[in-house]
């Protein structure tokens, strides 16, 4: 027992005067959680629109004044005519014009009804259709505001309720993704160059001549990094509650304990990498080209698995951050119970066990 303590010491020495893994190993995770999770997100903010007031009259005033205090748009351009219309779009000054008709507000009012035109550009389809929704919702907004108490024939309602995220923020849905791949990088990164640089530097084999047997000194040069993961992971969750406004509905318990586990599965799937490769380059570009894509293709917190074709699907199920990105998204944002992801749970646990299994196996035992 203290041979195997004395190795997890001499682990945490190795890293605590490498300057550059400490960096890497809390330096990282900081700057990776903030800047995904402010760049990574499916809203649109504060595009720039252009306005063709063809009325002016209080009517598209009241509706151009919801548009500007909406968050979703800025108003940059005052269009003067039709014929300014396409120059302003080529020159990439705006996102969508809105066109007020002449008398808009009297066909309001005379004829119960008015169209205003809506005209985005449609090069990003994505972004063009989600400008036109928030503007059509907001004019939606103004019309019903228009027709207060007054019961039309026929009528129907809408009633919309967005469950979980009542605001549609964006955070919402990459926070649980960003938190995934930043573990999944920091972690499996830092333990497959372990083993292999002791190859490397030379001190194999006076780990080999040791008595100490190959299943601990798997577990020693893990524990450090476990250790210090957990310092990681405190650090996100409140980076993402505090800065990036994303609570923690759930047990705090159940997503802590979930998160140790999946770095344990991370950094066990390291050591596996680190087990196999040749040198330290070999065993980074793995980790980093090897575990960076299938997190972000994979793992459904970018791209929905299920439009995925099947064999994709498939694949999907032996990466283990869309295990925990189900996890920490059913936990941390829907505030669901062990009951929900106890399956999800049982498979991390499994890949953790087989990982570690041939991580022991593959271990050398003698210098080739």
């Amino acid at each position: 027992m203290k041979q195997f303590l004395f190795f997890i010491r001499k682990e945490f020495l190795h890293v605590w005067r490498d300057k550059r893994t400490l960096l890497i190993l809390f330096g990282m995770p900081l700057i990776q959680i903030l800047i995904f999770g402010f760049a990574l997100t499916n809203e649109v903010k504060n595009s720039h629109i252009g306005i063709l007031d063809n009325a002016k009259d209080d009517a598209s005033r009241a509706v151009i004044q919801r548009l500007e205090a909406s968050r979703y748009f800025e108003v940059v351009e005052n269009i003067s005519s039709n014929a300014t219309l396409e120059p302003t779009f080529r020159q990439g000054k705006i996102k969508m014009a809105v066109v007020f008709p002449v008398g808009f507000q009297n066909e309001l009012l005379h004829e119960n009804k008015s169209t205003i035109q809506l005209i985005a550009d449609a090069t990003d389809p994505n972004v063009a259709n989600t400008l036109v929704n928030y503007a059509s919702s907001i004019v939606m907004d103004y019309q019903n505001d228009m027709r207060g108490r007054l019961d039309l024939p026929y009528a129907i309602n809408t009633e919309l309720r967005m469950l979980y995220n009542p605001q549609m923020k964006g955070s919402y849905s990459f926070v649980p993704g960003v938190m995934a791949m930043v573990l999944m990088l920091v972690c499996a990164m830092m333990t497959s160059i372990s083993i292999v640089r002791e190859r490397e530097l030379g001190t194999m084999e006076v780990i080999l001549v040791s008595p100490i047997v190959p299943m601990r000194v798997i577990v020693a040069k893990m524990v450090p990094y476990f250790l210090l993961s957990a310092v990681n992971i405190a650090s996100i969750l409140l980076l993402s509650v505090f800065v990036l406004d994303v609570p923690i509905q759930g047990s705090l318990v159940l997503l802590v304990s979930e998160c140790l586990l999946f770095t344990v599965s991370v950094l066990a799937l390291g050591l596996l990498i680190s087990s196999a490769a040749d040198s330290q380059q070999t065993a980074m570009l793995i980790s980093l080209m090897g575990l960076f894509l299938p997190t972000i293709m994979l793992s459904g917190f970018m791209f929905p698995v299920e439009n995925m074709p099947i064999p994709l699907q498939v694949i999907s199920n032996i990466v283990p951050s869309k295990w925990f990105y189900y996890i920490v998204k059913n936990v941390m944002i829907k505030g669901l119970g062990f009951d929900f992801v106890w399956k999800e749970t049982l498979i991390l646990g499994a890949m953790t066990v087989f990982f570690l299994a041939v991580s022991v196996r593959n271990f050398k035992t003698r210098l080739e």
